[in-house]
C-alpha cells in the first residue's frame, strides 16, 4: 500500500509539471518554465523515506506547494504523520500583513496544530518540539537579509540542534540569486530583519544559506544542527526563476521581488513604498516630493497593510515598474532613488528612521547619505566586505554559479 501511496505522489508531481510555469507576471525570458526547475518538495523519492515512521513538524506557509497542493496536504495523503505546523511571519496561510504578531491555530483542513512562529515567540520552544522527531522545512524565500524567512530558518535550525532532532530543507530557487551586492551586516546590529554577516542581496537558496550557518557556526554557542538540503533540480545561479505563488501579501508579482532589494531600505525612512496601494513594491513617493508626474494614496487593506505608512495622504513620487526587468538583466541594488528623496526631502522633514540601520545591517550607509557621499564612493566602500563575503558562499554553493 505505501509504495502505491509513492507511486500516485509521483505521478502527480510529474503530470503537472508543464503548469509550472504560471507566473506572476509576463517576462520574455522563459528559463524557468524550459529548464523545468523543480523545487526540492517536488522530488519525494529523495525525502519520503525519511519522514516515514517518524512524528514530522514542518515549517511551512501558502508557497510551500508541489504544484498546486499543499506540502501538508501531500504528506498526510501520502502517510506520513504530521503533527505540527509552524507558521513565520504572515502567517501558515500567508494572509497576514507585515508586522503582525500572529497566534496559534489549527489547521482547518488536515486538523493539525499550528504553532505561530511570529506572535509570542519566533524560536520553537523546547515544548514545540517535545515528541518530534524530524523537521521538513519548505518555505519561499526571495534572498534578501531583511526578508524575514531566514530568520525563522536560523532559529528552527539553533532550536532542533538544542534538541537533537534534525532537519530537513525541501530547497527552493532564489528569484534573486543571480547577484550579491549591498554593504555587509555589522553583527552589533544583528536583529530580525539581518542576523548574519551576509550583504543585503546575498545570491544563495535557502538550503545553501542552511548550510553556510550551520558550517561557519553562526548558530547560539557555535552550535550546529544535523542538517539535510533536497537540492532543487535544474536550478543555477544564473537561473531566472519566476515565482508560481507570491512570497507574501505586499510581493505580489516578480517586479516587486526585484526592486525589493532596493526599495525595502524606504521602509527606514518616511517615505512610502506602496503599502496600502495595488503596487507594493514597485513604487515609492511621499506629501513632499513634488512636483512628480506619478502619486498614490495609501490606504487600508485586509490582510495585506492594515495601517500603512502615510494613511490617506497624497504621495507624489515614481512608480519603477519598468526598472524591475534591468535589474534582473544587471543584477544591482539601485541605490539613486534614495539618495534623490533624500536631497529632495531632507531639509523639510527628518528623513531616517532608527529602524533604517537594521535594514541597512549598521550605521555607515546612512552616514554616507547624509555626509553627501555619491553613489560610486558608497558602492565602492561596499566591496572589502562582499569580496569577503564571496569567499565564503563559495564553500557552500550546491548549484553552478553566475560567473
Amino acid at each position: 500500500m505505501r509504495i502505491i501511496k509513492y507511486l500516485i505522489v509521483i505521478l502527480l508531481t510529474f503530470a503537472s509539471v508543464s503548469s509550472f510555469g504560471q507566473h506572476l507576471f509576463k517576462s520574455k525570458n522563459k528559463s524557468a518554465k524550459a529548464k523545468s526547475i523543480l523545487p526540492g518538495s517536488y522530488l519525494t523519492t529523495e525525502y519520503f523515506n525519511l519522514l516515514h515512521d517518524k512524528k514530522v513538524a514542518i515549517v511551512a506557509n501558502k508557497t510551500s506547494l508541489i504544484n498546486n497542493t499543499h506540502l501538508v496536504d501531500t504528506l498526510i495523503s501520502s502517510g506520513i504523520n504530521v503533527v505540527k505546523i509552524f507558521g513565520p511571519e504572515h502567517g501558515f496561510r500567508s494572509n497576514q500583513p507585515d508586522g503582525k504578531d500572529i497566534d496559534n491555530d489549527i489547521d482547518p483542513k488536515s486538523g493539525v496544530e499550528i504553532v505561530s512562529l511570529y506572535g509570542s515567540h519566533r524560536k520553537p520552544t523546547k515544548y514545540d518540539l517535545e515528541n518530534i522527531d524530524i523537521v521538513l522545512f519548505d518555505i519561499q524565500d526571495v534572498g534578501v537579509r531583511f526578508y524575514t524567512y531566514i530568520s525563522t530558518l536560523a532559529l528552527v535550525m539553533e532550536a532542533c540542534a538544542e534538541s537533537n532532532i534534525p532537519i530537513i530543507i525541501a530547497d527552493r530557487p532564489n528569484p534573486n540569486g543571480f547577484y550579491v551586492d549591498g554593504p555587509v551586516l555589522d553583527t552589533a546590529f544583528s536583529s530580525f530583519v539581518g542576523m548574519h554577516p551576509v550583504p543585503i542581496v546575498y545570491g544563495m537558496t535557502i538550503g545553501e544559506y542552511a548550510t553556510m550557518v550551520n558550517g561557519e557556526k553562526w548558530l547560539s554557542d557555535s552550535i550546529t544542527c544535523r542538517l539535510t538540503v533536497i537540492k532543487c533540480k535544474n536550478y543555477t545561479h544564473k537561473s531566472r526563476y519566476l515565482l508560481p505563488v507570491a512570497p507574501s501579501p505586499n510581493l505580489q508579482d516578480m517586479q516587486s521581488v526585484y526592486l525589493y532589494p532596493s526599495l525595502c531600505l524606504f521602509e527606514g525612512t518616511v517615505v512610502s513604498v506602496g503599502r496600502g496601494t495595488d503596487s507594493p513594491f514597485k513604487v515609492y513617493g511621499h506629501p513632499l516630493l513634488k512636483p512628480a508626474s506619478y502619486s498614490f494614496i495609501p490606504n487600508p487593506i485586509a490582510g495585506v497593510s492594515e495601517d500603512p505608512p502615510l494613511k490617506g495622504m497624497v504621495c507624489y513620487g515614481q512608480n519603477l515598474g519598468e526598472h524591475a526587468e534591468l535589474i534582473s538583466k544587471n543584477g544591482l541594488i539601485e541605490l539613486s532613488w534614495l539618495l534623490d528623496a533624500y536631497n529632495t526631502i531632507c531639509p523639510q522633514t527628518d528623513f531616517f528612521r532608527t529602524y533604517f540601520d537594521k535594514l541597512a545591517g549598521g550605521t555607515l550607509l546612512r552616514e554616507q547619505i547624509e555626509w553627501g557621499i555619491n553613489e560610486k564612493e558608497i558602492r565602492q566602500s561596499w566591496q572589502a566586505g562582499l569580496k569577503d563575503f564571496i569567499k565564503i558562499r563559495e564553500k557552500y554553493l550546491l548549484y553552478d554559479d553566475f560567473k
